[in-house]
């Protein structure tokens, strides 16, 4: 299959032409056909898989065909729960959309309201937003949304897990019911299904992949470790190869940041990105490491949602997630586009329990390999009773919308709508996405 066959408009796949792709991913040869037509999805991908450009080509074809309002007024509002996933979407939709006459912009916190309320004012017809900036504008009505023809939930399951539903439901029904709604999501959850239900009208449902499902070309393994030795460990791994771009993730913000602290003075150049951090030191958190003058990007959870590295060989959780689900994610950011990933754990004997959930979670057994010189004091207990670690650190709520950095100058990235990936199995090139265009 060809986008060619997806009835895709000539402009469309010319941009997409330019950057050497031909062949849609599974989701986007699934949900583009139905999403010209109209029709209301809740499509299910497991990450780096295209999603972003299955609801973009879509969209960018409809507004381009259909003229716009005389008003300028907002025709497509895209959620998302970060925003760093909003800019990696703004660069996407600018890619995509190099030969139309269409305009977007971004709505994030983080920043100043007056450079969104100025475009507002000149007129827009894709907005990309966050729901807690985006809610900040329609209180000041500084924000249209009665134009809105197209609605895209972007990562609706995190938006929920961060919650961000009551702010969700007033977006909502600030739109035109009258509408076609896109929701997308890495797994049906119930509550998912319930948003559904009540938002979508006979949403055509679509999955590509199994629920919580992992890239296949994921390899994993678990370092087990006491917890006083793990740092050392970490940088035991992280000296085996120097050069190698590496993400770490680190359960707290002010783990992330001693984290660093110790690579730095160890010699190793690594950057945090985590929500304390500005917006400035975010950026240039990631600039850095995806420009290779950082080899070691420590991050937690919610601010690394959306990272994208091109050709990001291996990632390393420091600390086990609280939330089964999340490993899912984490371990999402590599291992993309036919690309081998490798997903390193350090486990302590009180994140046994965490373990354990994990694997019951991916439905397979993870190695555990000691690592001579640094094996624990005691073997990891993976039985029922086997214990957590107190929760703490990050919580989850509506203050933590958009704590991950916007990218600006981002490295070129393939079609997924997620960043850059390599070419894959040297076939032709899935469009897993186009790569953005200069200073997008």
């Amino acid at each position: 299959m060809s986008f060619e066959s997806l009835g895709l408009a000539p402009a469309l796949l010319r941009a997409l032409a330019e950057y050497g792709y031909t062949d849609p991913t599974p989701i986007q040869a699934a949900a583009i056909p139905p999403a010209l037509e109209g029709r209301d999805l809740l499509a299910a991908a497991q990450t780096g898989t295209g999603k972003t450009a299955a609801f973009a080509l879509p969209l960018l074809q409809k507004l381009a065909t259909t003229g716009q309002t005389m008003t300028r007024r907002p025709r497509a509002l895209i959620l998302t729960p970060t925003r760093e996933l909003a800019a990696q979407i703004h660069d996407n939709f600018r890619s995509y959309g190099k030969h139309l006459r269409v305009s977007s912009t971004t709505i994030f916190g983080g920043v100043g309201m007056g450079p969104q309320i100025a475009a507002m004012r000149r007129g827009v017809d894709i907005v990309i937003a966050t729901p807690g900036r985006l809610l900040d504008h329609m209180q000041q009505r500084t924000l249209e949304l009665s134009a809105v023809e197209t609605l895209v939930l972007d990562e609706a399951d995190r938006m929920l897990d961060m919650g961000f539903l009551p702010a969700l439901k007033r977006i909502l029904a600030a739109v035109p019911a009258k509408r076609q709604t896109l929701l997308y999501s890495a797994t049906f959850a119930p509550e998912i299904k319930a948003l559904a239900k009540a938002f979508m009208r006979n949403a055509q449902e679509i999955s590509v992949s199994n629920p919580n499902a992992v890239a296949a070309l994921v390899s994993h393994e678990v370092h087990p470790v006491d917890a006083a030795r793990k740092r050392d460990l970490l940088l035991h791994l992280l000296a085996a190869d120097s050069r190698r771009q590496t993400l770490v993730f680190s359960r707290t913000k002010h783990g992330a940041d001693k984290l660093v602290k110790f690579l730095n003075a160890s010699g190793l150049r690594s950057a945090a990105i985590h929500g304390n951090k500005s917006q400035n030191a975010r950026t240039r958190a990631l600039d850095d490491f995806k420009a290779h003058r950082v080899t070691v990007l420590v991050a937690t959870d919610i601010a690394a949602r959306g990272i994208d590295i091109e050709q990001l060989p291996i990632v390393i959780n420091y600390d086990l997630p609280m939330v089964a689900e999340d490993y899912v994610h984490r371990i999402g950011r590599t291992g993309r586009a036919g690309l081998e990933g490798h997903a390193v754990s350090l486990v302590s004997h009180d994140e046994a329990g965490l373990l354990r959930d994990i694997r019951k979670l991916l439905h397979q057994e993870i190695a555990v390999t000691p690592i001579g010189g640094y094996e624990p004091s005691a073997p990891l207990r993976l039985d029922a009773g086997a214990p957590r670690p107190q929760r703490g650190g990050q919580r989850r709520g509506p203050s933590f919308q958009g704590q991950a950095a916007s990218v600006t100058n981002p490295k070129p990235h393939q079609a997924s709508g997620r960043g850059g990936r390599g070419p894959g199995n040297q076939q032709r090139r899935r469009a897993s996405g186009p790569r953005p265009a200069a200073n997008a």
